[in-house]
């Protein structure tokens, strides 16, 4: 068993091309600052990791790769493990995993099965630090290429951010809710309900908002 936050596609801030987004539900690890709260709480969403590789499937031939997130994915290592296999096996598109676990963590468990994951940012993210590299939400934050097709598809990325990487996806649910994906630049997310409350509007945010400085 599995448990999930969402999935959506196509997602295109959380890698290169348009990707296949995976949200893990429950996470230990709990950032100060970190924009997904919603995702912290464990036992929410329970399903089959085969139901979850059955809905993504018929997006896979129109997906360029697939970011797995969270919450925490290795706080449900069994599970993770098992779906990558899934998607393996039904998929040659790249596997890019975030995880905040530093990398000496994780590196024994991805040891044992090396072909799963094409890249990997790894280790918790931290308001105090600078934030001045792609795909990273602070720059402790580290990425790390796997696979050949991983070093073809994200030696790119080890690079400085620019703007084009200042975008976000924006998904809807049943519920009406808005989700963004993405990589925000501290406080975006408070400049964004700002403007939306400035406008009339009443917004609930999922960032960690007890730390004044972000």
């Amino acid at each position: 068993m599995i448990n999930l936050s969402r999935i959506h596609f196509p997602v295109t801030t959380l890698g290169p091309g348009r990707r296949i987004g995976i949200w893990f539900q429950g996470c230990s690890i709990r950032c100060p600052g970190c924009i997904s709260m919603d995702t912290w709480v464990h036992g929410r969403g329970t399903t089959k990791v085969g139901a979850v590789v059955e809905a993504v499937s018929p997006w896979l031939s129109a997906a360029d790769g697939i970011t797995i997130s969270g919450g925490e994915p290795f706080d449900q290592r069994e599970a993770l493990f098992d779906l990558l296999a899934g998607l393996r096996a039904r998929t040659k598109a790249d596997i890019l995993v975030f995880t905040g676990y530093p990398w000496a963590t994780i590196r024994d468990a991805l040891a044992t099965s090396p072909s799963l994951i094409d890249a990997i940012v790894s280790g918790p993210f931290d308001i105090d630090e600078t934030q001045t590299l792609a795909l990273r939400g602070s720059d402790n934050q580290e990425l790390h290429l796997m696979t050949p097709l991983g070093r073809a598809r994200f030696e790119g990325l080890n690079r400085r951010i620019d703007e084009k990487d200042r975008t976000f996806d924006v998904m809807f649910d049943e519920n009406g809710d808005v989700w963004l994906a993405g990589i925000p630049a501290r406080g975006d997310f408070r400049r964004l309900r700002a403007i939306l409350e400035g406008g009339g509007s009443t917004l609930r945010i999922s960032e960690d908002t007890r730390f004044p400085s972000l």
